[in-house]
């Protein structure tokens, strides 16, 4: 006689295995990351000065998507990496389609406003801009979504990282502020596409559980 598994036992097992997903596709970029910077150290760094964004160059406006994966030194990787990473984990928790949704639009929204707004000639390269579009988006779903949870997840983030990343806005030599200030503006907007669907009236049918952007891509 086969026993069949109680539902809450196979939301479980779902809901780990959604989290074990997100946590290999955030490990699998933090490893991409750090696998182009040892070929790019033994090329003279040259793979981040050719693949970098260019501001309002046109034949170079596919580098949005290169950039980000890119360092100029170790030091330069590890300095992203530890809070790439630290908040990558909390996002990745909600599954590997929710970490790819919040990493694509931060990396084409901030790499276009960086495209845009950059100074002329200056190559622009780094996951920093990814890393102030997470941080803006921990703090800002809490928002979108009424969560006292999410919202209790972003305080964290900004107690932790708060400092770090409002010194990092700040003008200074060799640092892109646009890439963090653009990068801080596409985790907000991606905190709203993807947010929850409120419930609707008692008489308009069951609730949505699609945010409004994947509603849009399934139709």
């Amino acid at each position: 006689m086969s026993v069949s598994t109680p539902p809450r036992s196979r939301i479980s097992v779902r809901q780990a295995q959604t989290q074990v997903e997100g946590l290999v596709v955030l490990g699998g970029i933090v490893g991409l990351m750090w696998v182009l910077e040892a070929i790019n150290s033994l090329d003279s760094n040259r793979i981040s000065q050719s693949d970098g964004i260019y501001a309002r160059n046109l034949d170079h406006i596919w580098a949005i998507f290169t950039a980000p994966f890119l360092h100029f030194s170790f030091q330069h990787l590890i300095a992203n990496t530890v809070p790439f990473a630290f908040m990558g984990v909390i996002i990745a928790l909600k599954g590997a389609r929710r970490l790819l949704q919040v990493t694509l639009l931060i990396i084409v929204i901030g790499g276009l406003g960086t495209w845009l707004i950059a100074p002329s000639g200056t190559d622009t390269a780094g996951a920093s801009g990814v890393v102030f579009g997470y941080a803006t988006y921990l703090f800002a779903r809490g928002f979108f979504n009424r969560s006292v949870l999410e919202l209790l997840t972003g305080l964290v983030v900004g107690v932790v990282w708060g400092g770090a990343l409002l010194y990092s806005i700040v003008p200074h030599y060799g640092i892109s502020w646009q890439g963090h200030a653009c990068g801080a503006v596409a985790g907000v907007i991606a905190a709203y596409l993807l947010r929850r669907d409120r419930p609707g009236k008692p008489d308009s049918g069951p609730p949505q559980p699609m945010s409004p952007l994947d509603r849009a891509l399934a139709s």
